[in-house]
Parts: C-alpha cells; structure tokens; sequence
C-alpha cells in the first residue's frame, strides 16, 4: 500500500463538500475543512424565475409560455461543483496537499475532474464513485481503504 504524505481527500456532492485528511491514528480520517452552497435548500422558485417566460406568436396575439431550459436546481450544482474544483485548484496552488482524491456520486465525478486545472490533476490518486457527504469521519475508514495511512508510516 502507498504512502501519500498531505493527501486529501474531497468529498462533495451538489450542495455540500468537505475535505478530509488521514487522522493521528492509522486508518482514521478527520474533516480538515468543509462548505455549503448557498442554493442548498432552496426551492427551484426561490433559485429562478418560478413562472416561465412569455412569448407572442408570429400570426396573430395568441402568447405562449416558455419552457426554461434548465432546472435550477441542477444549474445550481453544477455551479458548486466548479466552485469545489477552484478552490481545490486554489489549495493545489498554495502546496495545501500533494495528493487527491476525488469522491462524489458517479453523475458529478467528471464534472469535477475536468474543472480541475492541470496542475491539480497531475495530483490526483484515485476517485471513488459514491455519495459519502453525510458519512461520519469514524465510518469513512471502511470507504476509503485503499488510501488509509498505516498506523506508524514508514520513513
């Protein structure tokens, strides 16, 4: 099993994110840093417009709603994750870690991974496809396996 000295590893979903580090102890995880969007809980009518907009028809005054092209909400999470990714790139940026990893369920991983910059992808060790934003960090252990740090790391 490697060694990673400074891993992190992000966590994230559409509306919350955190990052966690290998704790004191071999095999734990502590939250090092955590945020929230601030769409998080609000309804779509609340995001955007919550009436469509209106346009006339070419031949006579007949007027017709608009369909919005996007869900707000979905919008809203593909902002956080950009959000996510430039404040890894950010970190990446200042040597806050030398090691990633990406975990996110499976729909927001490759959004994630190609909003990272090149320097922040050449850091990436591994992603994991599941949501674990609302795991405990004493429950991640049994996740994250494959990037635990053993008890006493080899010098």
């Amino acid at each position: 099993m490697p060694t990673y000295r400074h891993l992190w590893i992000a966590i994230a979903d559409g509306a919350h994110a955190r990052v966690v580090v290998p704790g004191e102890r071999g095999g734990t995880f502590r939250t090092e840093t955590s945020f929230d969007s601030t769409a998080a809980h609000l309804r779509s009518a609340d995001i955007g417009s919550d009436r469509p907009g209106r346009s006339f028809e070419s031949v006579g005054a007949t007027r017709h709603a608009i369909e919005p092209r996007h869900d707000p909400h979905e919008m809203e999470k593909s902002r956080f994750i950009h959000l996510v990714a430039e404040r890894l790139n950010q970190e990446s940026a200042q040597g806050s870690f030398d090691h990633l990893v990406l975990v996110t369920p499976p729909h927001l991983i490759h959004d994630l991974r190609e909003a990272l910059d090149a320097p922040t992808k050449a850091k990436l060790v591994g992603t994991l496809n599941k949501d674990l934003i609302k795991t405990p960090d004493e429950d991640l252990a049994e996740h994250l396996a494959e990037w635990r740090q053993p008890a006493h790391p080899p010098r």
